[in-house]
C-alpha cells in the first residue's frame, strides 16, 4: 500500500516537492500557506480581501504534466500597462470564484479537477489571516513582505489575526505516513501552516508518520538566512507541540541531535543550482519512503 504524504510550505518549494511525489496521486497532499501580501495576490488582497492564492496558483502550476489552452490561461500573466499589469489570471480566477462564495477549498478542486491534477492541494486556512513577527528588540512587523525585509533577528513569529486551519489539512496529517517541510522560505512559507493549533495539533499527535524537513539549496535574503539551521530545526519542533523531525534531507550539514538523522545529498538541478531536481528529489524520497520503518522513533 502507497504510504499517505503530506508536505507543508509555500509555493516554489512545496510545488517542486509536490511535483516530485505526484507519481503517488491522490495519497499526496500539499498544505499551502495563504498568508502572503506581495505582487499580484497582495494587490487582490488589498483590493478585496481574501486568503493569498499566488502559493497555491504556483503548486498547481508546477503539477500541469501536459500543457493546454486551460493550464497556459491559468498560468497567463498579464504585461500591458494599465491596472491588470502584473497580475495573474490564475489568481484572479480563484478570487473570483472565491467571490462567488465557492469555498475555497472547492475553487482549488475545480481548478485541479479542470488541470486533470490528482495531488490534494488545501489551502492552510480558509480565513483571511496574515504573519506577524517580534522582533528580538520588541519591535513588532507585520506582513510577509515587511518580516522577509526585515533586517534585524526574530523572536517570535505569529498568525494575526489567529484562525482555524482548514479540517481537511488537519485531517491529512492525522492519516499521514510521511510529513515534509520545505524546501522554501524559512519564515514565511514553512512556518506560518505550524502556527495554527489544528496542524501543531495534528502533527503532535501523529506519533507513527516520519517528519522531514528538505533544506534550501541557496540562502535565503531575509532574517532566516542569519538563523542557524539547528535553531530553525528548534522552531519547527516547538511549533508542532515538541515532535521530533526525524530526518534532515539536503547538503549542509549541522550538529543534528540525537533523534534527528542527517541524510546527505547532492539534489540540486544542474540547470538551476538553487532549484530541486526533481528527479534526484523522487528516488530520494522514495528511498526514505520504503525503509521508513527504519527512520520512526519515538517522540
Amino acid at each position: 500500500m502507497d504510504p499517505k504524504i503530506v508536505a507543508i510550505g509555500g509555493g516554489h518549494g512545496l510545488g517542486r516537492v509536490l511535483s516530485a511525489l505526484k507519481d503517488y496521486g491522490s495519497n499526496v497532499t500539499g498544505i499551502v500557506t495563504t498568508t502572503d501580501n506581495g505582487g499580484s495576490t497582495g494587490r487582490i488582497r488589498q483590493q478585496q480581501g481574501g486568503i493569498a492564492w499566488g502559493d497555491t496558483r504556483n503548486c498547481i502550476n508546477q503539477l500541469v504534466t501536459e500543457p493546454t489552452v486551460s493550464s497556459k490561461m491559468f498560468e497567463y500573466r498579464f504585461k500591458e500597462r494599465g491596472e491588470l499589469e502584473g497580475h495573474n489570471l490564475g489568481n484572479l480566477m480563484l478570487s473570483a470564484l472565491d467571490d462567488l462564495s465557492v469555498r475555497p477549498l472547492k475553487a482549488i478542486e475545480y481548478i485541479t479537477n479542470l488541470l486533470s491534477i490528482d495531488v490534494n492541494i488545501i489551502p492552510m486556512s480558509e480565513k483571511t489571516t496574515n504573519l506577524a513577527a517580534i522582533t528580538k528588540s520588541g519591535q513588532t512587523v507585520n506582513g510577509e513582505i515587511n518580516i522577509d525585509s526585515n533586517e534585524e533577528p526574530l523572536d517570535k513569529l505569529y498568525i494575526d489575526p489567529l484562525v482555524p486551519a482548514t479540517q481537511e489539512a488537519a485531517q491529512a496529517i492525522r492519516h499521514a505516513n510521511i510529513i515534509i517541510f520545505g524546501p522554501g522560505s524559512f519564515l514565511t512559507s514553512v512556518m506560518p501552516p505550524l502556527l495554527l493549533k489544528e496542524i501543531s495539533k495534528s502533527i503532535a499527535q501523529n506519533k507513527d508518520a516520519v517528519l522531514i524537513f528538505i533544506q534550501n539549496l541557496a540562502p535565503e535574503h531575509s532574517p532566516a538566512d542569519s538563523m542557524p539551521f539547528e535553531e530553525k530545526i528548534a522552531w519547527c519542533e516547538r511549533a508542532c507541540g515538541g515532535r521530533n523531525i526525524n530526518i534532515v534531507l539536503g547538503n549542509i550539514p549541522f550538529k543534528a541531535a540525537s533523534h534527528t538523522q542527517f541524510i546527505q545529498k547532492q539534489l540540486a538541478s544542474e540547470e538551476q543550482c538553487w532549484r530541486h531536481d526533481k528527479e534526484k528529489l523522487r528516488e530520494t524520497l522514495n528511498d526514505i519512503m520504503n525503509k521508513r520503518k527504519c527512520y520512526r522513533h519515538a517522540s
